[in-house]
């Protein structure tokens, strides 16, 4: 127990006895992988392998309420390793351990559109992503920064700026996600596929989800309409393969503003070194070969992301994406727009 902050020894203990009837851990190991707050160890009781996660920090992102209440209907539903304990006082999680063995990125195109299916009709989780609450913490400061070129910060931010008013806010695709589909948050044991960290899980646009998968995944036009095609049971139209677009480009500058902010300190980033290609990075990330955990990796990844977005908003497919979208709704009285507009 050396390993554990000495004000949640207690409670750890008090999960451990609930769970396992015993106090005692054989033996820890901190797991420092990600960018969360929270402290997660493997721990084996009585002879077995468990995952302890112990929050250490309450906000709007760290709500154990409903990280619990998401991890739960997860769990219900066979997407998310069992639960032993949970404490939403204390902030203490205890599931299964699960053994891993590699998934393919050919074997995860065709097993995870069917795992988001299912996780997308969970019923509604306790709360909505907060775009404007996202938006301020990296994306509007990052306009100001000075961290790349302003014709390019120009460019991305003038075209977000045209998504953002034409990319819709609806009902029907507002669905349960985990908006973190990162290759250490979905484990592979041989047979199934398990979904862990539910930090980051909120309703959103259920295109979000699919879009954080793609990066790793769909490498070409023939990919994209087969990833989509598992999703929808259905070959996807127009109108859906210009929401994945616009969404995929969302994420872009998403990815690319959060990761050169963490990064660079403060400091315009150097462009000097052409950026690594896009797929073979994701590539190289899904294989467990790249982490993120240092300042120059995390800006490596985000110019990785902000040169393919500026490649992809060149591209004739972002305006007809932008029209397609556009034409759908102009009609409609009423329509509500996702993302926030610039303050």
């Amino acid at each position: 127990m050396d390993m554990i902050p000495r004000e949640k020894s207690n409670a750890v203990a008090r999960g451990l006895s609930q769970a396992f009837g015993t106090t005692t851990i054989d033996d820890v190991c901190r797991m420092t992988r990600g960018l969360s707050s929270d402290l997660v160890f493997r721990i084996l009781v009585q002879g077995s392998p468990f995952l302890l996660r112990v929050m250490t920090r309450i906000d709007e992102r760290n709500d154990p309420t409903r990280l619990f209440t998401a991890m739960k209907a997860a769990t219900d539903t066979g997407l998310a390793p069992r639960v032993w304990y949970t404490n939403i006082e204390d902030g203490i999680t205890i599931i299964d351990f699960v053994g891993t063995v590699p998934l393919s990125t050919s074997e995860a195109l065709v097993r995870l559109p069917a795992t988001l299916r299912r996780l997308h009709a969970l019923p509604p989780f306790p709360e909505a992503l907060n775009y404007i609450t996202a938006h301020k913490a990296f994306m509007w400061p990052f306009q100001s920064a000075n961290l790349l070129p302003s014709s390019e910060i120009d460019e991305v931010f003038s075209r977000y700026a045209q998504v953002a008013a034409v990319y819709p806010r609806l009902d029907s695709d507002m669905v349960s996600c985990h908006n973190d589909l990162k290759p250490e948050n979905i484990l592979f044991e041989g047979q199934r596929v398990w979904l862990i960290d539910w930090q980051a899980a909120f309703v959103n646009d259920r295109y979000f989800d699919l879009a954080i998968i793609a990066n790793f995944v769909v490498n070409n036009d023939i990919e994209e309409k087969a990833f989509l095609e598992a999703y929808f049971g259905q070959p996807p139209d127009e109108y859906q393969l210009a929401r994945f677009f616009l969404m995929r480009q969302i994420m872009h500058v998403w990815y690319a503003t959060v990761w050169l902010m963490l990064g660079s300190s403060g400091k315009p980033v150097d462009q000097s070194e052409k950026a690594p290609e896009f797929v073979e990075f994701h590539k190289r990330i899904w294989a467990g070969e790249i982490t993120l955990a240092g300042n120059e990796a995390r800006v490596v990844y985000g110019r990785v992301h902000w040169e393919r977005l500026l490649q992809n908003l060149r591209q004739a497919r972002f305006e007809e994406s932008l029209r397609i979208v556009s034409d759908r709704h102009a009609r409609e009285v009423g329509v509500r727009r996702l993302l926030p507009e610039a303050p």
